[in-house]
């Protein structure tokens, strides 16, 4: 057992005598060294809650008290129910010290998915924001071996009145977050993420040719997506790993975004749809942007006429597109901002190229990597990659094969550069007469059309073709959409082929909790009655 005031009085136990680059692998490393060398630099905060470094140092050893005192130890799991709280990042920070596994739920689920997965957790403790403890209640109570229900700030109350614990600190291989799939077939799989995957491509970097990577006293770090997601929980660790500040919303809205880039906010991560809200809310035309120095995008297609117009919107802010998943611990590529430019170009259209620390291949069927330029699947070798999904060895072997690559069921292609563009999920991929279509190509380019707010591409059943294209479109407010323009309008971009035969005008995009358009759900109908869903 490790005293954590033994270790700040020798100051050897935690690395101390590591140089500036100190590659720590554990949250526990960098709470103590941030907490010894910068304490009252701010940590954290959200709303007038505002948590110094040294304070969350004590706080948090003093939830690890709590842990104990409920009978959590080193590979246990709790869980979180809420919105992104700061108060959620405080408990995984506490939990990850001694190996312990916070599993946040996605506050939007119905009440089944919540108890399914607290049920494959096996969850000790569901920590609860105030507005969730009657469903909370709710899910427990029908549940064998429900975990103990603590209403978070009543949790921290009493934490306040323990005296900080004494623990044995976890390894860099122990699990300490488990995140959940979306989910769209089957129940969702828990993803294992060591402190190793968490940090191993997170270390402050002092190198002048990756500037986005560089963080200054004073930078802010805004933590704006769902916590259920890595998009969400790992802002704050990025925040951690380099001794800088995260704020927290509860919640994505447009407006806190820009009124959080207005109050000092310098880097934030922001999923497609939520940029279009941002650039399209009416505060960000009055906003002065300067002060956000990179906006980083990705977790799903960015249509081109998009990203021109938040560069526009944005002109002072490097654009920096990240490719990843939660079973990579999100970003393993990067299109850095000097390939951004107003006028668009066709890197734009790619996800980027390799992290430093990761390595990737396009593959086909046989596992081998196809020849620069062909479709395949993407596969990626990465310290970040999953430990594996939780209770599930199976799925695990077919995700990751025996050399430790992780086959993502993504589609994609590399150039002779090393850019890797995403052409779609694989399950996605439309067969019409013969002809592989991607939807996310298809629906590039259609966004740009002046009435279209939204798209989604799908594949419908054709006695011809076996399969056809078609378009869902969701106007801009005040527009009306004719299909014939928007057919008019993609033949002008693809290939015949690839123009949708049909076009449905819908009011808005089916989405799951974490803002993924359901392609499913909007294909349902026209695959019902069929012997097969696709042909």
């Amino acid at each position: 057992m490790v005293s954590n005031d033994a270790a700040m009085a020798d100051g050897t136990a935690h690395g101390e005598d590591k140089p500036a680059d100190f590659g720590f692998l554990t949250f526990d490393e960098f709470l103590h060294h941030w907490a010894r060398t910068q304490g009252e630099r701010t940590l954290i905060g959200m709303g007038d809650r505002v948590t110094s470094y040294g304070e969350a140092d004590v706080l948090t050893r003093q939830m690890i008290a709590l842990f104990q005192d409920n009978g959590v130890a080193r590979g246990d799991r709790i869980a979180w129910l809420g919105k992104n709280s700061d108060l959620y990042f405080l408990l995984l920070f506490a939990a990850a010290r001694i190996g312990a596994v916070m599993a946040p739920i996605g506050w939007r689920l119905a009440n089944p998915e919540i108890a399914y997965i607290l049920q494959d957790t096996g969850a000790k403790i569901l920590f609860a924001e105030p507005d969730f403890i009657e469903t909370a209640g709710a899910v427990t109570g029908k549940m064998d071996n429900a975990p103990r229900v603590l209403e978070v700030e009543a949790a921290f109350r009493s934490a306040r009145e323990l005296e900080p614990a004494s623990y044995e600190p976890a390894a860099p291989e122990d699990t300490v977050l488990q995140l959940y799939t979306s989910g769209t077939t089957g129940n969702p799989k828990g993803v294992e993420l060591s402190n190793r995957n968490l940090f191993a491509l997170r270390q402050p970097s002092y190198d002048e040719a990756l500037p986005w990577q560089q963080y200054e006293e004073g930078d802010c770090i805004l933590a704006a997506m769902p916590v259920a997601h890595i998009g969400g929980t790992g802002l704050a660790i990025i925040a951690l790993a380099n001794g800088i500040r995260a704020v927290v919303l509860p919640e994505f809205t447009p407006d806190a975004v820009v009124r959080a880039v207005q109050d000092g906010a310098t880097h934030m991560f922001l999923v497609p749809a939520a940029l279009q809200f941002v650039v399209q809310h009416p505060l960000a035309a009055e906003t002065d942007f300067s002060n956000l120095r990179y906006l980083m995008y990705g977790a799903a297609p960015m249509p081109l006429e998009l990203l021109k117009q938040a560069v526009k919107t944005m002109p002072d802010t490097g654009f920096v597109q990240v490719y990843g998943m939660t079973e990579t611990t999100g970003s393993v590529t990067l299109l850095p901002p000097d390939d951004h430019s107003l006028d668009g170009n066709e890197r734009m259209r790619s996800a980027g190229k390799a992290v430093p620390g990761v390595e990737i291949e396009v593959r086909g069927e046989d596992n081998r990597e196809v020849p620069r330029g062909e479709i395949g699947e993407i596969c990626i070798l990465s310290p970040s990659n999953t430990r594996g999904y939780w209770n599930l060895p199976d799925a695990t072997a077919e995700t990751i094969d025996n050399d430790g690559w992780l086959h993502t069921g993504d589609a994609g292609v590399m150039d002779e550069d090393g850019y890797v563009y995403i052409q779609d999920r694989i399950k996605d991929m439309i067969i019409s007469g013969g002809e592989n279509v991607y939807p996310a190509e298809v629906e590039n380019a259609i966004f740009g059309h002046p009435a279209v707010a939204e798209v989604a591409v799908i594949g419908i059943p054709s006695d011809i073709w076996g399969e056809e294209v078609k378009a869902c479109c969701v106007a801009k407010p005040g527009m009306e959409i004719e299909a014939g323009d928007i057919i008019a309008y993609a033949r002008e971009r693809i290939a015949p082929f690839k123009v949708p035969k049909s076009v449905d005008v819908i009011p808005e995009m089916p989405r799951n909790a974490s803002g993924k358009i359901l392609r499913r759900q909007l294909r349902a109908p026209y695959w019902e009655g069929q012997e097969r869903q696709v042909s």
